[in-house]
């Protein structure tokens, strides 16, 4: 999805009552509700989602399918109860390569940030690549998303351009007492001066990629992407 459209998805979702901030479903028994843009290409699979009690938060887990008889083939890695915070089929999306053989995920782990995983496909398996992070080829380091408080939003976006190229956006926005973490991104961020005090920091940057025959993924060189107009 394109980066505005993922944007706005998530702010829809986060402008929820509090009461009702997630998407929920709850899952029939022997329910696997396809995500979207769940089914492959070549119609032979698919990615659908699954779980257990009233919100559908019990085992709740994603599944690589075999289509048309939508059988169960195997669980994909690193989509679990604990990382996500939608449990509606329609809170994930997936956007395959046009050969069918990798796809990649994305879902929100919490309000304002989304997770992207990129699945190798081979037939009956999905193998979890370790997918480019454009903020650690900027600054040399990563972000824990479940321990550093100063991100409040996180929104990456792939999209293919071939069966083994793809573009991949970052934008990222921090809450910081000082301009550190600007003065570091330089032309990849962007400060605002918060009311109160502190500073809105924002970093964002796009870069084309390709994954290699081994799996491992190459990244071109970042250059900066869009920034938003806070109020």
């Amino acid at each position: 999805m394109p980066l505005r459209a993922i944007l706005a998805l998530i702010l829809m979702l986060a402008a929820l009552p509090q009461a009702h901030a997630t998407a929920e479903h709850q899952y029939k028994k022997g329910e696997y509700a396809i995500i979207q843009g769940g089914r492959a290409p070549n119609g032979k699979l698919s990615v659908a989602a699954h779980a257990g009690g009233e919100a559908g938060r019990e085992g709740f887990r994603l599944y690589l399918m075999a289509e048309p008889s939508h059988r169960r083939l195997m669980t994909l890695d690193n989509v679990d109860d604990d990382n996500i915070l939608d449990t509606a089929p329609d809170a994930f999306h997936a956007a395959w390569s046009a050969d069918a053989r990798t796809v990649v995920v994305s879902f929100r782990s919490e309000r304002h940030i989304v997770t992207l995983n990129l699945y190798a496909v081979d037939g009956a398996r999905a193998r979890l690549l370790k997918g480019p992070e454009l903020f650690r080829d900027v600054t040399g380091r990563s972000i824990d998303i479940k321990t550093d408080g100063d991100m409040r939003t996180s929104v990456p976006a792939l999209t293919w351009q071939s069966p083994r190229r793809f573009h991949l956006t970052e934008y990222r926005v921090f809450v910081l007492d000082d301009l550190a973490l600007a003065d570091k991104l330089g032309v990849f961020g962007k400060a605002t001066k918060r009311e109160g005090g502190g500073n809105t920091i924002q970093f964002s940057a796009e870069a084309d990629g390709e994954i290699l025959p081994d799996g491992s993924v190459r990244m071109g060189k970042p250059v900066p992407g869009r920034f938003e107009e806070l109020e």
